[in-house]
């Protein structure tokens, strides 16, 4: 598959718009990957065939249309494999959330880590963000880690704060404010 206006991340992989054309993809990817992703990624249970996974790349469409919600796919060696999503974005008041999840047969490469880099950059320097926030169940240690990589700071936890398939779990509570981000390297 070729992809268009894509940033490359080094290594074979590449960071671009997630589209409703990529429904295909995006749910054998998803499919795949649903045993390890079923425990803290809403997607895993709302998509169960590529018309699902069509609508729901539609409704990202429409609020990237509407600056709401952004979401970026990142493939390796032509192969999707995961994404990074801006929601609650907000550019009135300049803060918004990112989120991520990874295909786990391509964990630990630090694709995510490059990917968070070049989606924050964009947030801030392009956008003009001023704070961007990153939540995650304290039990997942990998995310968490992401978080501190990228040079968040935690602020704290939100006890029962996110719910899931009818289960509530705690959040910890990370973010990274503009003047940080720029008082770091150009960007990458």
């Amino acid at each position: 598959m070729t992809i268009v206006f894509a940033h490359s991340l080094g290594d074979g992989a590449e960071l671009a718009m997630l589209e409703p054309w990529h429904a295909e993809e995006f749910f054998t990817t998803l499919d795949r990957a649903r045993p390890a992703l079923i425990a803290a990624i809403p997607a895993a249970h709302e998509v169960h065939s590529v018309a699902d996974a069509r609508t729901v790349l539609q409704r990202w469409a429409d609020a990237h249309a509407a600056d709401t919600r952004h979401l970026f796919g990142v493939w390796c060696d032509g192969e999707f494999v995961g994404v990074v999503q801006l929601f609650s974005f907000d550019a009135g008041t300049g803060t918004c959330e990112m989120g991520v999840w990874l295909a786990p047969w391509m964990q630990g490469r630090g694709l995510i880590t490059k990917a968070c880099q070049r989606v924050l950059d964009w947030a801030f320097r392009i956008r003009g963000m001023y704070r961007v926030q990153w939540t995650n169940n304290p039990a997942n240690v990998r995310s968490a880690a992401v978080a501190r990589r990228l040079g968040m700071t935690r602020e704290g936890l939100l006890r029962g704060g996110f719910v899931l398939a009818g289960n509530r779990w705690d959040c910890e509570v990370w973010s990274m404010l503009a003047q940080e981000w720029d008082s770091r390297a150009p960007a990458p």
